[in-house]
Order: structure tokens, then C-alpha cells, then sequence
């Protein structure tokens, strides 16, 4: 599981899911977190999915960067929308 270079295709390959541009931008926006959950804790990633995202962060492994990556994407929403709450000073 750890032979292909480190990149978002590759990643969602090791993932087992679709690895097309299209098919990860659709991921990602369907599969938008919390600002409080861990990207490993998701309820929808298999057992398998789960040990490789919390070992590969876990290891600060060649991986961690993408799956790093791939957590501020799945957090996007959830940080706009706290950023969008908070008041601006002037």
C-alpha cells in the first residue's frame, strides 16, 4: 500500500475509491466534516480506510501530507461557515 507516490489520486486509489478529478471533487463535497472530527473518525470510511488515514498521520508517514490535504478539504465547509460567524475587528 505504500509504493505509489504520495498525491490525492493515489491517496483515494489506496482508499479503494474512485480516483478521477471529477470523482474526488464530488467526494469531497458530499463528504463534508465537522470542524470537531477527526478526518479517521468519519462514519463512512471502512475499518481498512480508517487504520490507513490514522496510522499514515499517526507515523507522520510519506502520506500525512495528503491525507493532511485531503482533511482541510472534507473541513472546508465547516470553516467557512465558523470563519463567516466570527466578528471582525475595526
Amino acid at each position: 500500500m505504500t509504493n505509489a507516490t504520495p498525491r490525492m489520486t493515489n491517496l483515494f486509489l489506496q482508499l479503494g475509491l474512485d480516483a478521477e478529478e471529477q470523482a474526488i471533487a464530488q467526494f469531497i463535497k458530499d463528504h463534508q466534516l465537522p470542524t470537531d472530527m477527526h478526518i479517521a473518525d468519519a462514519p463512512y470510511w471502512s475499518e481498512a480506510q480508517r487504520q490507513f488515514l490514522y496510522e499514515q498521520i499517526q507515523r507522520d508517514a510519506a502520506w500525512a501530507i495528503v491525507v493532511d490535504q485531503l482533511s482541510e478539504s472534507l473541513h472546508e465547509d465547516a470553516v467557512n461557515a465558523a470563519n463567516s460567524n466570527v466578528p471582525t475587528r475595526t
